[in-house]
């Protein structure tokens, strides 16, 4: 039967599961597959599975546990084995690859940090303080000025909230940096204007909670910074 698996560890890991409880509807019952020196946590896939929420929630409860007892190697979402000797021979056959990064990745975590910026907040404040945008769009209000009038304004806007939108970006990921091991940034997007997750030793794990939050304070109105972490490193394996 084939086999979902969730993490890899270092044979030394406790592998304290608890309750903790699989995949699948029943739950899978957790189980490990151990190598020379390597541990797989798996359980029988169901299925049926699929990207539901129950399903991603009990994959992550999984990891999470995991983590907080020692490093581990979280695995994406949805890794399917054929069988149990199937996982044993990539333990044995990767076994210095996933040892060195378990090191690598040991005293450290996760921080996830979304910036989200409202579109109306920023637009007003360009048009108060652009002189050039305040100009054209008192022309065009109530349906005045020109076409021209009126594509000048849109592009100058739209021009302007980029400009403000990296520049934020910017100045988010140099107040983080400094306090991290490694980063991984996306690129923008409607959604958010800046997206990244960042490798942080735990002992500077508080200090970079206090910079992000320091962060979101000064930018006040219209600026929200959120914050996800410490999280098992998804981003980082």
């Amino acid at each position: 039967m084939s086999v979902y698996v969730y993490a890899i560890t270092k044979d030394s890991h406790p592998l304290d599961l608890g309750d903790a409880k699989g995949v699948g509807d029943p739950p899978g019952e957790l189980r490990t597959v151990r190598g020379a020196s390597l541990c797989a946590v798996v359980s029988d896939c169901p299925d049926d599975l699929s990207v539901a929420r129950r399903d991603l929630q009990a994959h992550q409860d999984v990891q999470e546990r995991l983590w907080s007892e020692g490093t581990a190697l979280p695995l994406s979402f949805g890794f399917v084995a054929a069988d149990e000797e199937a996982v044993r021979g990539v333990l044995e056959e990767r076994a210095q690859l996933y040892a060195q990064r378990l090191d690598e990745l040991a005293g450290r975590s996760e921080f996830n940090v979304k910036g989200v910026l409202d579109e109306d907040t920023v637009v007003r404040a360009v048009l108060e303080e652009n002189t050039q945008a305040r100009e054209l769009n008192r022309r065009t209000l109530e349906g005045g000025g020109t076409y021209d009038d009126r594509l000048a304004l849109g592009q100058l806007v739209a021009q302007e909230v980029q400009g403000r939108q990296d520049a934020l970006a910017e100045e988010v990921l140099a107040g983080l940096r400094p306090l991290t091991e490694a980063e991984k940034v996306a690129p923008p997007s409607q959604q958010y204007f800046v997206s990244a997750s960042f490798l942080v030793e735990d002992d500077r794990a508080e200090e970079f909670g206090r910079a992000g939050q320091e962060l979101a304070e000064r930018y006040g109105e219209g600026v929200e910074l959120r914050m996800r972490g410490p999280l098992p490193p998804y981003s980082f394996v």
